[in-house]
């Protein structure tokens, strides 16, 4: 029997190479985000006949629920759901943050993740199948200028912990994605689109790519539905952890 995975944030980076890795493998695949455009030609790339594409914004839960109910008949037994979207916005510290941002942030992350999440379930608990929630090293170590983004991924990865106690014996598995330094248009994103920017915080550095953290995710999805990975931890080799920070002088 062919399984369907819904992806959110199938735009570009971890979500577009999660989708082609599904694809790939035989399964339907749903893939959702706010470009339209981009996700028809991720569609016509994998074929119609095994991709729907559904646009709309995370943040919007009508919207969510609209696309919901509007999947064709051979789309609605989801099996998977990858929780894919989410950002980050700026880097300055919190007290010269802009609260719009943070806000954002939040509606994405943290809101927008746990609304589809919560109209999925009772299709997940029936099918038996997994959720995978994309959150990030941040939720861990923390860093200067990652406050409320470092926030919202601690959020995820205790709220996976969370719906893994409640689901407890429904045969659901959810699992917590923490990666480290990806090279996608994340940063990209991060800085307004200052492109000088992002080169720089990955030049010589071998970061990970979108495909490796696909593959971890296809990994996950496809273990003996008897095993279940709480939380994966993933950095490049080139990155560990920050050291501590010392400010010497007054104040």
């Amino acid at each position: 029997m062919t399984k369907t995975v819904l992806v959110t944030g199938a735009t570009a980076g971890f979500g577009a190479a999660t989708a082609r890795r599904f694809a790939g493998a035989g399964w339907n695949v749903i893939v959702t985000g706010r470009r339209a455009d981009r996700l028809e030609r991720l569609a016509e790339e994998l074929g119609p006949e095994r991709v729907h594409a559904a646009a709309f914004d995370i943040r919007d839960g009508a919207a969510i629920d609209a696309a919901l109910a509007s999947l064709p008949d051979r789309f609605r037994g989801i099996d998977a759901l990858v929780n894919n979207a989410g950002l980050a916005l700026g880097t300055k510290p919190a007290f010269e943050a802009d609260l719009g941002q943070w806000r954002t942030m939040i509606d994405t992350n943290v809101t927008g993740l746990v609304t589809i999440t919560y109209r999925l379930l009772p299709t997940l608990i029936e099918r038996r199948g997994a959720i995978i929630n994309i959150s990030s090293i941040a939720a861990t170590y923390p860093y200067t200028g990652g406050n409320v983004y470092g926030g919202t991924k601690a959020f995820v990865r205790q709220f996976s912990l969370g719906l893994r106690s409640d689901l407890h014996g429904k045969g659901v598995r959810v699992t917590s994605i923490e990666p480290g330094m990806a090279e996608t248009e994340f940063t990209l994103v991060r800085t307004g689109g200052d492109k000088a920017a992002s080169d720089t915080v990955y030049q010589g550095a071998n970061p990970m790519t979108a495909e490796d953290i696909a593959e971890t995710l296809f990994w996950v999805a496809t273990l003996p539905p008897h095993l279940n990975v709480n939380t994966l931890e993933i950095m490049p080799v080139s990155q560990s952890f920050a050291g501590f920070q010392v400010h010497r002088g007054a104040g």
